[in-house]
């Protein structure tokens, strides 16, 4: 039975330190932006240093 208070005393303290993280975060603005990352990955990247194919037959 003692091993019971052990496990129900771990998983409070468990739930009360990710209880803190969730408010921590929220306060430094972890969760401000939660659309353009979803967002983002529907664009094409910008391919830079390509030739283009007028100097890619000239030389």
């Amino acid at each position: 039975m003692n091993i019971l208070y052990f496990l129900v005393g771990c998983s409070v303290l468990m739930a009360l330190i990710f209880l803190g993280a969730f408010f921590w975060a929220y306060k430094t603005g972890q969760n401000d932006d939660v659309h353009t990352p979803g967002m983002r990955i529907l664009f094409d990247d910008e391919v830079t240093g390509e030739k283009s194919e007028e100097d890619h037959f000239s030389s």
